[in-house]
């Protein structure tokens, strides 16, 4: 007799309570319910059920063996179903939350060349820098830069960017060039409001990190508003690479005391669990993943 038909019987029996339950659960007759488990608990030399007339309970090796028997069935299904994941086609609505700036310039040239691989899958793209619960909102993959993704999500890094401190060169000539962390209390700071540590800006120096609470003059949940503030001399911003690398290699931004690093940030792609991966979920992950292998320079 086939093992794993006893016992994917004898676990159809414990969940249905009864064997004719069981018998009508997986399409046997009620004899050859109750001889499959008569002959697993034969060939364990074990009795695995207390049978009378009104109830059926599991004895203390019943109680072992379900459970084993259990995972092992758990293990089967997501095994065959992983399989299935990978092999089938990447079809469905696709639903993607991302940051604005970053889904502006880093993802939307990317999405026409990700259809042309997958046709069959309809893209639902929303740019917000607020975190976004995935579970309750509905989205099957988010896009996020932190430090540190969420533990509670299945995650996969991207790419990494450092956060650079910058200023205009009409800036630096107007009101001086900082050249310790301490100086930044006594410039002009366009600020990101999303910043984790808000006004307090942490930098790791050549003697360890120092920390130095800045005097906004604006505040914005736009990196992009930062950006511009910063080209047009308006004072000093903390961003990106991602976002300001160009600049930096144009020269129409300055990075600013190279000696005192902010933060290295992580690209992440989040999706809710490793079970059953949709073929959309893991075809779009791929897909990035290939593309941001080797990031820009300056990031």
């Amino acid at each position: 007799m086939d093992r794993f038909v006893e016992m994917q019987t004898f676990c159809a029996v414990v969940d249905a309570g009864s064997f004719v339950g069981a018998a009508e659960a997986l399409g046997l007759s009620k004899a050859a319910t109750s001889r499959y488990v008569g002959e697993l608990e034969t060939r364990l030399g074990v009795r695995l059920l207390h049978r009378t007339t009104r109830r059926l309970s599991l004895t203390e090796d019943g109680e072992r063996f379900y459970a084993r028997s259990r995972e092992l069935l758990a293990g089967l299904e997501e095994a065959e179903a992983e399989l299935h994941s990978r092999s089938g086609a990447a079809r469905g609505l696709l639903r993607i939350n991302a940051p604005v700036t970053f889904g502006i310039r880093h993802l939307a040239p990317l999405w026409g060349a990700f259809r042309d691989l997958h046709p069959q899958v309809r893209l639902d793209v929303t740019l917000s820098d607020r975190t976004v619960d995935l579970l309750e909102e509905g989205f099957d993959v988010a896009i996020r830069i932190a430090a540190l993704p969420s533990s509670t999500l299945v995650c996969r890094q991207l790419a990494r960017t450092r956060i650079l401190l910058c200023a205009a060169p009409a800036y630096l000539a107007a009101h001086g060039t900082p050249r310790v962390p301490a100086d930044l209390a006594s410039h002009t700071v366009i600020a990101y409001s999303y910043w984790s540590g808000g006004d307090e800006w942490q930098f790791d120096g050549p003697d360890g990190r120092v920390s130095v609470r800045t005097r906004p003059a604006v505040h914005t949940n736009s990196g992009d508003t930062c950006r511009a503030m910063a080209l047009a001399g308006q004072g000093v911003v903390l961003q990106p690479g991602f976002l300001v690398a160009d600049d930096l290699a144009a020269g129409s931004l300055v990075e600013l005391m190279p000696a005192f690093r902010s933060v290295t940030l992580g690209v992440y792609a989040l999706y809710p669990t490793r079970k059953f991966v949709p073929p959309k979920v893991r075809a779009l992950v791929d897909f990035l993943a290939e593309r941001f292998v080797a990031p820009p320079p300056g990031w």
